[in-house]
């Protein structure tokens, strides 16, 4: 599919406030919301990975999905994470989140169940063919334990609603043969703050950011810098931010994301550090790394 590069720039892999007990916190979404609006977030992911898709259930989810999008009222994109391991649930959750206003869908390929790559092909073309909304794959073979090969996807770049991938493989390479095969309206998202530029420099238009939780402006600021490549004022711009994210970026995968991540929010008074078991609060020794990281960042 030919698309516009909507999408391009700092879009943030929103968290999911919660509670103690495990409830969603809705006046903290809110206020993230507007954080990210204020700092210049070019859109923003709600319910994927690091929104804790995994644990919350496919009701609550559309309710999360939905309530971002009402207060988010057409004042930042919202790309909704639909992805799921099984394709009637990917399916029903991305006709859903068209419904509800949401711009894009984001879908993890499947996990756990380890498709083939026809397997892969056949999961989304059915998505695809059953919805009428923009499609980005995520392609995170750490996490799913498959990997698509860019032939897969070509073939679903022939697709209608198929726009593009955010890449979480650490294979630069990738964004090179990406390229060559689908040419410059594939969108290619990097999945991967810590290799954010060299991603932007081989061609990629942005990156879906964890930590654009907490560092929104500067890494809107980076991702506009970084993605004016005829500008060397700008690019030494880009290199500089990156050198002071590239702590922080660290520091956030030091334990399972995303609950450095939010810790470091706690941090900013904008939600609690609380997360879903089996995840659990970052240690002590964590709590250190990630304030030393943001002290260097001047973020506290």
């Amino acid at each position: 599919m030919n698309n516009n590069h909507s999408f391009l720039g700092s879009s943030v892999a929103l968290i999911t406030p919660m509670f103690d007990d495990g409830e969603v916190d809705y006046i903290s979404l809110e206020n993230l919301i507007d954080f990210h609006i204020d700092a210049g977030t070019s859109s923003i992911v709600s319910v994927g990975t690091t929104g804790e898709s995994a644990t919350i259930g496919v009701v609550e989810h559309l309710h999360v999905i939905e309530h971002t999008i009402k207060y988010a009222a057409n004042r930042i994109p919202v790309i909704a994470g639909t992805g799921a391991n099984s394709t009637s649930e990917a399916i029903e959750l991305t006709q859903e989140a068209k419904s509800l206003g949401a711009d894009a869908c984001l879908l993890v390929t499947p996990y756990y169940n380890k498709p083939t790559q026809e397997g892969l092909y056949q999961h989304f073309k059915s998505i695809n063919d059953n919805s009428s909304i923009p499609l980005i794959i995520y392609n995170i073979p750490p996490r799913s334990v498959v990997d698509m090969s860019v032939d897969t996807m070509a073939r679903l770049f022939e697709l209608k609603n198929i726009i593009g991938v955010k890449d979480a493989t650490g294979d630069l390479d990738r964004v090179d043969q990406q390229k060559n095969k689908m040419g410059p309206d594939f969108i290619q998202l990097s999945g991967e703050d810590g290799t954010a530029l060299e991603f932007n420099m081989r061609g990629g238009v942005g990156c879906i950011s964890v930590t654009a939780n907490i560092a929104s402006k500067l890494c809107s600021e980076f991702q506009e810098a970084s993605l004016s490549k005829n500008n060397s004022n700008l690019l030494a711009k880009a290199n500089e931010i990156n050198d002071v994210l590239m702590q922080l970026h660290k520091s956030l995968f030091i334990e399972s994301s995303p609950s450095p991540v939010k810790f470091a929010a706690s941090l900013l008074k904008l939600c609690s550090e609380d997360v879903r078991l089996p995840l659990v609060k970052v240690t002590d020794e964590t709590k250190k790394t990630v304030k030393s990281a943001m002290t260097y960042a001047n973020l506290i």
